[in-house]
């Protein structure tokens, strides 16, 4: 029996969520799974995933096989990592003490870029509306501009129409 780890789709229709699921390669992609390991929310800004980190290194290191979207989400949460140190620890290459300060190094490094991406989608966001909310100032300010004009132009010409109107009849 091949197993697999994949997404099984759920939420409404253009907004989706994934759960990510161990399954067997010949069951549908939305039934039967053996276990779920985690979920994926791709309609945030950066992508959240959620994993049993655990289970999933448990899984990958009993031969489940990733599909390719889900191959990335183990890369970039450092589960494949782990597994190729995994690995040169049972084959002798480096310590257990080694592997697991590489991969809290790596994970401290990684963890610091995710924050950074985040602090600069927020800050960018918020220089957005400020930009924004100045240029609405300006159409705001133009308006009150046009309407003044509008409003002073005919007070101004009727003093002038009185003025006329006032001579004619003493003649």
């Amino acid at each position: 029996m091949a197993v697999k780890i994949r997404l099984a789709r759920r939420g409404r229709k253009k907004l989706a969520l994934y759960d990510v699921v161990v399954a067997d390669a010949r069951a549908p992609r939305d039934g039967r799974f053996i276990e779920k390991i985690g979920t994926y929310n791709p309609n945030t800004n950066p992508a959240t995933i959620n994993l049993n980190e655990e289970k999933a290194l448990q899984w990958v290191m009993n031969g489940a096989q990733p599909t390719d979207t889900v191959k990335a989400m183990l890369s970039y949460r450092g589960i494949l990592l782990r597994k190729h140190l995994q690995i040169g620890v049972n084959k002798g290459a480096i310590t257990q003490e080694q592997a697991d300060q590489k991969f809290n190094d790596w994970k401290q490094a990684k963890e610091s870029r995710i924050t950074g991406k985040v602090d600069t989608l927020a800050q960018k966001k918020a220089e957005d509306a400020k930009a924004r909310l100045a240029a609405e100032a300006k159409v705001k300010e133009a308006r009150a501009e046009a309407i003044n004009k509008k409003k002073v132009v005919p007070a101004e010409e009727a003093p002038a129409e009185d003025a006329a109107a006032t001579e004619a009849p003493t003649e």
